[in-house]
């Protein structure tokens, strides 16, 4: 019955900012509601293929990519004497952020088909959505394991953490690689709209007999760019938490939300470029 209790309790403490910050980013970007459930659910799941992977490479130590880091902790890196930071730190967490990323990226390809993503800011609300599922169950693992092993009056302070900090860190990540991924998906039309703008008709003719190679490369170039950038955030949140800067946490954290704002208010994102693309595959 006590273990029941902890569960539930830690479910119930868990849902809460998934509320707070779902009602919050839902609403600049609606999304038809069995879709954001799936795309929740996966991203939920997606937190389990990494704990398999923590099991496994007990039993199985060369899969353990961590080990790279212990070859670098001897050296450090910094901007001067006051921030220093340990190479093998910052390896680790680019580590950590690559398999998250790449988790919460591959939550939102089981879900994406053609006619889910209309425009740039619908991937961006897919990805936050993936986010919000990944933390949910983050936040559960998180808060079980403090409830069994310090107790429930332990709780208070890393669930106002985990509640405000780290679930905007995760949606901040995962909200900026939407963008890119939104940008990356639709490169055949934004593509054709620059052509457009830019050329003559001659010009046009000849670069669109191109341009299958050219949006190729579009997409492989933005879709790898938004990788970078969301893991190099990941980790540079992760290294603020692990060498006590926690000053530097809130500009972080509200730089983050006022880019995902400023993302979400341009209006080239609202165009809806799945009607391009579903008129030149019709072609």
């Amino acid at each position: 019955m006590r273990e029941l209790l902890q569960i539930g309790g830690s479910v119930l403490l868990a849902g809460i900012p998934v509320l707070i910050w779902g009602n919050i980013f839902y609403k600049k970007e609606p999304e038809n509601r069995t879709l954001a459930l799936l795309t929740f659910m996966v991203g939920a799941l997606a937190v389990f293929p990494i704990l398999i992977y923590k099991v496994l490479r007990q039993f199985f130590p060369w899969i353990n990519a961590f080990k790279i880091a212990d070859f670098y902790r001897e050296d450090f890196i910094g901007f001067s004497n006051i921030v220093v930071v340990p190479l093998s730190v910052v390896i680790t967490f680019m580590i950590v952020g690559i398999m998250e990323e790449l988790m919460k990226f591959i939550a939102v390809k089981v879900v994406d088909e053609d006619s889910d993503i209309k425009n740039i800011d619908d991937s961006m609300e897919l990805f936050i959505i993936a986010a919000l599922g990944f933390s949910f169950t983050e936040n559960i693992l998180y808060f079980y394991n403090i409830w069994l092993t310090q107790g429930a009056d332990n709780l208070l302070m890393p669930f106002l953490f985990r509640s405000s900090f780290s679930t905007l860190a995760h949606i901040t990540f995962s909200g900026v690689l939407g963008y890119y991924y939104g940008v990356a998906h639709f490169a055949s039309p934004i593509l054709q709209e620059e052509i457009k703008a830019k050329r003559g008709a001659v010009s046009r003719f000849v670069i669109k007999m191109l341009s299958l190679k050219r949006a190729k490369l579009f997409y492989e170039e933005h879709l790898f760019e938004g990788l970078l950038i969301s893991i190099g955030l990941h980790a540079l949140f992760n290294i603020f938490l692990e060498m006590n800067l926690t000053f530097m946490i809130v500009p972080f954290l509200v730089g983050g939300y006022l880019t995902l704002n400023y993302l979400f208010g341009k209006k080239e994102n609202h165009k809806n470029y799945n009607q391009l693309l579903a008129s030149e595959r019709n072609h």
